[in-house]
């Protein structure tokens, strides 16, 4: 049985699969396949064989055959990255997380190979303060114009006059309503709220996402989304716990 190049433990059968099948999907460079099979030039040989190496790049740089993107759920047009493959032969292995704090420990940790992420822009001051991205080389971006782009969504892209980060999406977060099922139109907070404690007792969801979240829990009382107020704070933890059940 093959050891791994990288831990030296054996590799079963079913992981040899596996990490075959991620090498064909584009999930892993073939570097890191070889390592951690651990087969070397006779697997390389036999993987081509079998027609799942994959082809060689042709992007205007060099761009490898592989690249991975760490964004969020349904973000993408998964044609998008079809799209980019055929025109550049480079395969793009797409991350999903559901939290910035998900997505810093990972590139803290030091391991995500990743080319590009999709950060909330608040966040966007930390990863540089820590070092962890590097500044856009703006001259190979020639279809952004930021003298289009509204300064509330480039701002925190841009920290010391260098740009690290230019916008992609930007919403409103609110709720939907099932009114075949619930007699009171809702149109504040305070209503969702209420009637989540009510009529909507055990049949109410909440995006797990706690800047959303403690946010809407703030507007209950009419403060600001933002508070920074340790009283106010205070209460939107309060209300959260009642509404929690």
């Amino acid at each position: 049985m093959p050891k791994s190049y990288r831990d030296g433990l054996p590799i079963s059968p079913d992981k040899f699969v596996d990490q075959l099948m991620r090498l064909k999907r584009g999930s892993i460079s073939r570097r890191d396949f070889l390592g951690l099979t651990g087969l070397g030039v006779a697997t390389a040989v036999m993987a081509r064989e079998l027609g799942i190496m994959p082809t060689p790049a042709f992007a205007a740089e060099n761009l490898g055959d592989r690249m991975s993107i760490a964004t969020w759920p349904n973000y993408h047009d998964p044609q998008t990255f079809e799209n980019f493959k055929a025109d550049t032969g480079v395969a793009v292995e797409v991350n999903v997380f559901g939290s910035n704090e998900e997505m810093l420990a990972k590139l803290q940790a030091g391991g995500s190979g990743w080319s590009l992420f999709v950060p909330t822009n608040y966040t966007i001051s930390t990863y540089k303060k820590l070092g962890i991205i590097e500044a856009l080389d703006m001259a190979k971006l020639g279809n952004f114009d930021g003298t289009k782009e509204d300064a509330r969504f480039t701002a925190e892209g841009t920290i010391d006059g260098t740009i690290y980060a230019v916008p992609k999406n930007w919403g409103t977060t609110g709720f939907a309503v099932n009114t075949k099922k619930l007699s009171k139109p809702m149109t504040s907070w305070k209503e969702f709220w209420d009637t989540a404690m009510a009529e909507g007792d055990g049949r109410t969801m909440v995006h797990d996402y706690q800047l959303t979240t403690i946010g809407n829990a703030l507007k209950y009382y009419g403060y600001s989304f933002n508070s920074l107020k340790q009283d106010e704070l205070a209460k939107a933890e309060e209300l959260l716990l009642k509404v929690k059940p």
